[in-house]
């Protein structure tokens, strides 16, 4: 049975319409008027336990609030949504033990505080005893590097220390469901390789579902063999993240590195000319055609070394959310 069942589900917001001048504020004031907004139109997706699935679209497609109506901090307009078996707006305490929310730009633990003491706070609302709590902090430390760390104020912590306490903070009561909302948003290559080590881990621990919102496309291909896609808050893709890019993604890029200098000219008839930066040479070339011309550039030219390699996955994602349709 699928752990998150999401069916039509839609967010509409009011907003006020005002004309301009003195007579729209006095009309504004007395007759007020409003129109609906969509923020999430009629999504509808089913996410079985252990899953963990990527849910990306550009800024203001609706991911945040598709996140916060599963989670219960927002009732929706119309359909129906389930998560463990609850009615997440409900907020039965049930539910809430079996589901954790981490936005990247939103923190939970008391700034000038130790880590550890607010880890003592959710111990004590999610009613964990002593001896379990040592037990699962001692094990979420060790598996995110943050020995030592969590008796230091958390404004003494540098901002990927900052994440991974988050993290342990968000994970303590042990939830079957996890929504990250950005949760590597302003991290470093290397703290953003580290989350993504401890996910996948705690996944793989756990069979922990995770629904994983994030801009940084690494986390996605890093974590996710499924996707979804909205885009104006309507669901555009549901599939596997290598069918999508095999969709839009119809060319390959070939790298060549010449012995010599070439003419732009001469190289244009091997395909979509897209650099040329002294003996570096970039193609696009269609799939269909790739055999045919890599053959003609290692028969023609003198050639030092080739590669083969599939667009940025940023790339087609952009392509797709231009294109407005799947």
């Amino acid at each position: 049975m699928p752990i998150i069942i999401a069916e039509n589900l839609s967010k509409y917001y009011p907003v006020a319409i005002k004309e301009p001048g003195i007579a729209g504020t006095i009309n504004h004031f007395f007759n007020r008027k409003y129109r609906p907004i969509k923020a999430v139109e009629n999504v509808s997706f089913e996410i079985a336990p252990g899953e963990v699935v990527g849910f990306l679209g550009p800024n203001g497609a609706g991911k945040t609030t598709t996140l916060k109506m599963l989670t219960g901090l927002i009732h929706p307009s119309s359909g129906m949504v389930k998560v463990a078996g609850s009615v997440p707006f409900n907020r039965q305490e049930a539910f809430l033990h079996k589901i954790t929310l981490v936005m990247g730009q939103k923190q939970q633990l008391i700034w000038d505080l130790p880590a550890m003491d607010s880890l003592k706070i959710n111990a004590a609302v999610y009613n964990i005893s002593d001896q379990e709590f040592h037990r699962r902090v001692g094990e979420l430390t060790e598996m995110l590097g943050l020995e030592n760390k969590l008796t230091q104020p958390v404004r003494k912590l540098s901002l990927g220390e900052r994440m991974k306490a988050e993290l342990l903070a968000a994970l303590l009561h042990r939830p079957q469901v996890l929504f990250l909302d950005e949760p590597t948003l302003g991290l470093d290559v290397n703290a953003q390789v580290a989350v993504r080590d401890f996910l996948r881990e705690y996944n793989q621990l756990y069979q922990a579902t995770i629904l994983l919102t994030s801009h940084y496309m690494a986390d996605i291909t890093a974590l996710c063999e499924r996707v979804l896609l909205i885009y104006q808050g309507k669901l555009m893709y549901d599939g596997g993240l290598d069918q999508l890019l095999e969709r839009f993604a119809p060319y390959r890029e070939i790298y060549v590195e010449l012995a010599e200098p070439l003419t732009r000219e001469k190289l244009m008839s091997y395909g979509d000319l897209q650099s040329l930066e002294g003996r570096a040479v970039r193609f696009i070339v269609e799939r269909e055609a790739l055999t045919r011309t890599v053959s003609q550039i290692l028969a023609d030219l003198e050639v030092l070394d080739l590669t083969v390699t599939e667009p940025p996955v940023e790339e087609v994602i952009g392509r797709v959310f231009q294109a407005g349709f799947v």
